[in-house]
């Protein structure tokens, strides 16, 4: 089957639904996701989304913030226009229906969370993100001009060297003109031929064993546009954060959100003694990155298999008012969080790289945009900010939005691309030798490529990761094509990505923090 179509949006989160929402009033709009599509890293997000809304708060502040938990490897002109338009998105998704906590005097409740200077994170309880999930989609679903593929896997975006062309990886002439897109149940891979392209797919949390990340969570967007040879950066930065519940076993790692931490809840040892003064001297609301290396060395000098968060000493009523989610979630395993401690360890949680962006989100390859965690605005330098992911998703997506409608006239579909060609595929091999590697790749990323790396780790990881690649390109080249093996293979090459940029970055920067080159003392 071949469709043509105005605007194809690759991913249902809060970038894909709010750049939906805007092109829509200029044309078709077909949404593309591979599960159902309230199914999304955003519908996961707790703590909130940072905006400023009241003094004592300013822009410039939050600038300051951001500057600083990137370790000052953001790009400043791309945080200050995302801090100073804000405000503005977060009226919109209060119009889209978006309700968030207020308090006694109808102000908003704003939260406070680490690396943040004020209180400027609105949030719906500990579900915010999945209360804008609720609103956007909501919208979406209603909207005339959008359609929704649910369950449909996209393969690879369409570029010229489909067509047979070749196109080197520093071509500045690589367009796209649209996706492959697999549906599981009847097998077929139909071409979406679209005039503007936007990857709103989310991250890559999926290439270790703990991660907090909803299991689609498998780097596709940023492989697709790797293979396509568009410009991929940034990689080596990966967020682990500090706490996620720790629950041997269950995944995605539920996520004990950093406002918790903000509400006044403390990091302790075993033991019962704080800790985090030791490395910070902003204590339990330190910047990720701090918290999680912290966290390791606690671990690793204990042998212990987790830390603890302390919020005993918080009111109870409030506890269970503002954290229903993370209450109830700890007493279906037995963990009153007003009587006990929670059990915590570091998990996989943000990739602040991937397919680079200008200020309008649009990537390297003509036609295609991206939003959200699959793409590398240059925001979050070297480390995310708290609570600025969701904000950088809407104000990217508005601005990307912005640009596609300004040039949707002048494009035209590409008539004479091919349909997916499956000859020779006839293989259907057992899915244990999918499982086995996708399992064999998130070990290697979990062992060598963690919280802590030395080059030889990294380079062990990559000899390792050779062997996985070849087998698994075999297996693809003679297989039908399913979702499992695509996965793997988006996988293995977000992985190499990962590799690659951190045996390149010889520094300790922000995520990246490498044994062989200590960072420099500040």
């Amino acid at each position: 089957m071949r469709v043509e179509i105005d605007f194809l949006v690759v991913g249902s989160g809060i970038a894909g639904l709010s750049y939906a929402l805007k092109v829509a009033e200029k044309g078709k709009v077909l949404v593309v996701t591979k599960s159902k599509a309230d199914e999304t890293a955003t519908k996961y997000a707790q703590g909130g989304i940072a905006a400023v809304m009241y003094t004592p708060d300013t822009y410039e502040k939050h600038i300051q913030d951001t500057l600083i938990a990137g370790d000052f490897l953001s790009n400043e002109k791309i945080v200050r226009m995302t801090i100073t338009e804000s405000t503005e998105r977060i009226k919109e998704l209060i119009d889209w229906g978006t309700k968030f906590d207020k308090n006694d005097v109808g102000e908003f409740d704003l939260g406070k969370e680490g690396g943040h200077s004020e209180h400027r994170v609105l949030h719906h309880k500990d579900s915010t993100g999945l209360e804008i999930e609720r609103a956007l989609l909501s919208q979406a679903m209603q909207h005339p001009n959008i359609e929704f593929w649910e369950n449909h896997f996209t393969i690879d975006i369409i570029t010229q060297h489909h067509l047979g062309e070749d196109v080197r990886r520093s071509s500045s002439n690589i367009e796209c003109y649209g996706a492959y897109v697999l549906n599981p149940k009847t097998n077929k891979i139909h071409t979406v031929l679209a005039k503007t392209t936007m990857l709103a797919t989310g991250g890559i949390g999926n290439l270790y064993l703990s991660t907090t990340n909803p299991e689609i969570a498998t780097g596709d967007g940023i492989a697709m546009v790797y293979r396509a040879k568009g410009i991929i950066e940034n990689m080596e930065f990966i967020q682990f954060h500090p706490t996620s519940l720790y629950h041997p076993g269950e995944k995605p790692s539920f996520l004990i959100t950093e406002a918790l931490r903000g509400f006044g809840g403390i990091l302790k040892n075993k033991s019962g003694k704080a800790f985090m003064e030791k490395y910070d001297s902003r204590g339990s609301l330190a910047p990720r990155d701090i918290v999680a290396r912290a966290i390791d060395n606690e671990l690793k000098s204990s042998g212990d298999d987790c830390v603890f968060l302390d919020c005993t000493h918080i009111n109870a009523n409030r506890l269970i008012i503002n954290f229903p989610k993370i209450y109830a979630k700890c007493l279906s395993i037995g963990i009153n969080m007003t009587k006990e401690m929670i059990p915590v360890v570091p998990s996989a949680h943000y990739a602040c790289g991937g397919i680079k962006v200008d200020e309008f989100g649009q990537s390297s390859i003509h036609h295609l945009y991206a939003s959200g965690e699959c793409s590398s605005t240059g925001l979050h330098g070297a480390n995310r900010l708290a609570s600025n992911s969701l904000l950088e998703s809407v104000v990217f997506s508005h601005r990307a939005s912005l640009k596609a409608i300004e040039q949707i006239a002048s494009i035209k579909i590409k008539s004479n691309v091919p349909d997916w060609n499956a000859e020779g595929a006839v293989l259907n091999e057992e899915m244990i030798l999918i499982t086995q590697s996708t399992r064999e790749l998130q070990t290697i990323m979990s062992n060598y490529v963690g919280i802590v790396r030395s080059d030889l780790r990294l380079q062990r990881a990559m000899d390792r990761l050779k062997i996985i690649y070849r087998e698994t390109e075999d297996l693809y080249d003679k297989s039908i094509i399913s979702i499992e093996i695509c996965e793997l293979r988006n996988l293995i090459n977000v992985a190499h990505l990962v590799l690659k940029m951190g045996l390149n970055r010889k520094e300790s920067r922000g995520l990246h923090y490498s044994i062989d080159y200590p960072p420099a003392k500040k």
